[in-house]
């Protein structure tokens, strides 16, 4: 019988991971919501389905078995969410702020944990920050953010990477792909879908 997998994403803000995730959830895989301090206004608002918003108080009384900061906010992961998902559910996903919560989450479920980084270039970065209406400065601190965070570099520390610059429909097929969730078609009708 094959082993539960948790699928942890990574990647720079606007690298996709929440429409990656989106994407998936819609599709019926199992989430395992972050728990942060940050509050995501309205370009965001999307996000506050994606994780559990809560003050600073009461985050600090949750058990965690991540616990980062990211931009100024405090995101983790509650350790009875993560064991309760990887034993009800073969595959779950869950979406890192960085690199320092893969590391903390490998010391609890590091056979089981698949890490997969999404990448994309400097111009597709301020591009997409553009696009959700973001000010020149804001776009700055991002930048600045991403460059002495190293952000653009954390994809040496994980299992995958996926290019996510062009169709979000090619990245999602190889996210599929690495979870196993494609099917082979018969020889023939693949002889009939190339001719």
């Amino acid at each position: 019988m094959a082993q539960n997998k948790v699928y942890a994403f990574l990647g720079p803000h606007s690298s996709g991971k929440s429409s990656m995730v989106s994407q998936l959830i819609s599709m019926g895989l199992h989430y395992i919501p972050s728990v942060t301090t940050k509050f995501f206004d309205d370009r965001y608002a999307y996000k506050r389905k994606l994780f559990n918003i809560m003050k600073p108080d009461a985050y600090e009384q949750e058990k965690l078995i991540v616990n980062s900061q990211y931009q100024g906010s405090a995101f983790g992961l509650r350790k009875t969410d993560v064991l309760d998902s990887y034993q009800q559910h073969k595959i779950s996903i869950m979406m890192m702020m960085n690199s320092d919560g893969i590391k903390q989450l490998t010391k609890f479920i590091n056979q089981d944990l698949v890490t997969i980084f999404l990448m994309i270039n400097e111009e597709v970065f301020i591009e997409r920050m553009l696009r959700a209406g973001c000010s020149n400065d804001e776009i700055k601190y991002y930048v600045e953010y991403a460059d002495s965070n190293k952000e653009f570099e954390q994809w040496k520390d994980v299992n995958f990477v996926v290019k996510n610059t062009a169709s979000p429909r090619v990245a999602l097929e190889q996210i599929l792909a690495i979870m196993g969730l494609v099917t082979l078609i018969p020889q023939a009708d693949f002889d009939n879908a190339v001719k």
